[in-house]
């Protein structure tokens, strides 16, 4: 059976024959599976036929296309071999609709694929993207009648698809523009072919670099799109170049969409046909004639201008049909070589930007580590010296306030020993005959005095003393102070080091001493027992006796010499092997500091970057969401185009056939007033179903308008 009327669709394609062609035309003919299959698609180039001539016969210029594509399909690799250049003049000019499912097949090779025996279990896998895929489902041809419904026929296939593929290529996975591909491709064959297909897309058309996470693909499309418009439309590119206009905002929906997401339904299938069979070339070859057919009005224009002028005037420029700008397409010059040149290009400078940043992220990463090193010993070096500052200046204050206090102490006892002499000199001259001239009030004036200066005394003393014990205070806290970089141990074993060392070498020169006394000792021992060769041999045996005693003592103060240097050795190797535990203690305890200190900068980063995420994620959204927006009024308008030239041109044909029912009724001599009634009254009907899509047109545009400003 054939699938939804799209394409005579025999078990075995190659055996397609004219019966098969006769079905399919008498099922084109029906206009109830027309609008099925079609949905919106109306009025879409070639293979769409109009409802009104659905009961009259083909023209013989679509009768001779229809056979002629009859007979491709059955002899396709005798016509793919010899023919090529023929085939792709006939894709250029249109593929029928109902050929295309089995011509897009059959030009990627995807008629017998291995994998397409795999689809039914892939569907009963569980994807991680499926929630990404059901939420995207809805935002792809939101107005097209085969996808718009919900948990509809054409929702549940295109997600099927779109799940199969992220099961089958886990690095690409699924991303949103491949969505407008498949739903493509199911509006014109079933689900498991078009999964055959997508899958011959993604690997053999550039597609699956397109949608790689990394994009990389994308970017280099843009570097050889941008240099095409450099050479060929030079004061172009110095506009935008001016405008700051990346080739980016405009023109990477083109390459990941092939036009569908821009242009309307009917050009976009259009160029897909002609990209089946000759790739991404199309795509070049459209966008820079797009370019060079709105030259003039782009110049005009700052940015959001022109990002207004893609979005609304370009799409509409289309609405005649495709073969305008798929003309002006071919004209533009395409030099194979020189993209291949181009990519290198692109390729040497990637290479190099990525050792950049290696190089940088390196360098970054080395000095955000000194910087780190630098604060810790920075802040170690500031509480030190913070500290140091703050005791010497408490001493400071503590010794200012002492140096106060003994002076007032002194002037206090220079006073009190100048009241106690004058009151010596006092009673030393006193007599009774002078005590009478004495007053009461001067002995008291002199007693209050002397209560007053005994009293500054003991002030004095007590702040003497509360002045001496802060100072006590202080020097115990600075010696219990422990100094940040160890400077009092290292003083300390550094002196014990030295002491050792003085010691050791102390008893070096005592052994040495001791050997020189015994080399002297032995040296007058031979010279005295030179002679004895000649007594008896009783004293040659003494002194042979004595000369080996000699020796043993000479070894014993050697071995003794040996054994010190050894002790020495091991002396030294004691204390650097301390000071080398100090060092690996500190160097741990700074290890540790920087760790946790490491470990708060990574959770805090963790932190940031999660932010940064969010708020990329809300960013996309809002993107997508203005774009769907836009997207869904543009195929409105389009629906509403096709629903009002649909109408019209059912008009002008009952006009047609009420001039015929007139020039028949008058030669046939009837009465054709009633006839002519009938038809008036459907054309009213009809004018009056007219204007309803012509008011949603209007808000349509408005709506389309205010979304472009909004952009």
């Amino acid at each position: 059976q054939c699938h939804s009327c799209r394409v005579c669709a025999c078990s075995d394609w190659g055996n397609a024959n004219s019966s098969s062609l006769i079905v399919c035309r008498l099922l084109e003919t029906d206009s109830k599976s027309l609008r099925s299959v079609n949905g919106s698609r109306r009025n879409s180039g070639s293979s769409l036929v109009s409802s009104s001539s659905a009961s009259s016969n083909l023209s013989h210029l679509e009768e001779d296309s229809w056979i002629l594509w009859g007979r491709i399909v059955n002899e396709w690799e005798e016509v793919r071999k010899k023919k090529e250049k023929q085939l792709k003049d006939l894709v250029r000019k249109g593929i029928p609709h109902h050929f295309r499912a089995i011509v897009w097949q059959l030009l990627c090779n995807a008629q017998n694929m291995p994998i397409k025996d795999q689809y039914s279990e892939l569907l009963k896998m569980t994807s991680p993207c499926e929630k990404l895929i059901r939420r995207d489902i809805a935002r792809t041809y939101p107005e097209h009648e085969f996808f718009k419904e919900k948990d509809s026929l054409g929702q549940e296939v295109l997600f099927n698809v779109m799940k199969a593929y992220s099961l089958v290529d886990r690095e690409v996975g699924y991303c949103q523009g491949s969505a407008f591909i498949v739903g493509l491709l199911l509006m014109q064959m079933p689900e498991e072919e078009a999964f055959c297909v997508f899958v011959k897309l993604m690997q053999d058309y550039r597609l699956r670099e397109l949608f790689k996470p990394s994009m990389a693909e994308l970017g280099l499309c843009m570097y050889q799109f941008e240099c095409m418009i450099q050479e060929h439309l030079p004061e172009l590119h110095m506009h935008f170049q001016a405008q700051s206009f990346h080739t980016s905002m405009y023109a990477s929906s083109w390459f990941l969409t092939i036009f569908l997401t821009s242009f309307p339904l009917p050009v976009a299938t259009r160029i897909f046909d002609i990209f089946m069979c000759e790739g991404l070339e199309i795509v070049f070859r459209v966008g820079l004639a797009i370019l060079q057919m709105n030259q003039a009005e782009l110049i005009q224009l700052d940015m959001e201008g022109m990002l207004q002028h893609f979005q609304k005037v370009i799409p509409h420029q289309l609405d005649s049909g495709p073969d305008k700008v798929i003309q002006a397409a071919y004209q533009v010059k395409y030099n194979a070589k020189k993209m291949k040149k181009l990519e290198k290009e692109y390729t040497t400078i990637k290479t190099k930007e990525m050792e950049e940043q290696v190089e940088i992220k390196r360098l970054r990463t080395e000095n955000r580590l000194l910087k780190q090193r630098i604060d810790t010993l920075e802040k170690v070096s500031v509480t030190g010296q913070v500290t140091r500052a703050q005791e010497a200046e408490e001493n400071y204050l503590v010794k200012r306030e002492l140096a106060t206090v003994k002076q007032q102490s002194e002037e206090a006892s220079a006073q009190l020993e100048q009241a106690q002499k004058t009151i010596r000199q006092l009673q030393q001259q006193q007599q009774p005959q002078r005590l009478v001239g004495f007053t009461h009030g001067t002995q008291f004036a002199l007693e209050r005095e002397l209560v007053q200066a005994r009293l500054k005394e003991a002030e004095s003393q007590c702040a003497l003393k509360d002045m001496q014990d802060k100072i006590l205070e202080m020097e115990k806290r600075n010696t219990s102070l422990p100094d940040d970089n160890n400077v009092v141990r290292l003083q300390e074993e550094l002196i014990g080091v030295k002491l050792r060392e003085a010691e050791a070498l102390t008893g070096l020169k005592e052994l040495r001493q001791q050997v020189r006394d015994l080399e002297e000792h032995w040296q007058r021992h031979l010279a005295r027992t030179a002679g004895r060769w000649k007594d008896s041999p009783r004293k040659n045996a003494v002194s042979e006796l004595q000369d080996e005693l000699m020796s043993v003592r000479l070894r014993e103060a050697e071995a003794q010499a040996e054994l010190r240097e050894t002790r020495q050795r091991m002396l030294e190797l004691e204390t650097q092997n301390q000071i080398h535990s100090n060092q690996l203690r500190r160097a741990e305890q700074d290890g540790r500091c920087l760790q946790e200190r490491v470990q708060m900068l990574t959770t805090q980063n963790k932190d940031l970057h999660g932010q940064l995420q969010e708020i990329k994620r809300k960013q996309a959204e809002i993107e997508c969401k203005s774009k769907e927006e836009v997207m869904a009024v543009r195929l409105r308008e389009a629906d509403n185009i096709a629903a009002m030239a649909e109408l019209q041109q059912q008009i002008s044909e009952l006009e047609i056939q009420k001039e015929e029912g007139k020039v028949q009724g008058q030669l046939n001599h009837t009465d054709s007033s009633q006839y002519i009634r009938d038809l008036k009254d459907q054309i009213a009907e009809l004018k009056h179903e007219v204007r309803p899509p012509a008011q949603t047109l209007n808000e349509s545009l408005k709506c389309c308008y205010w979304l472009g400003s909004q952009f």
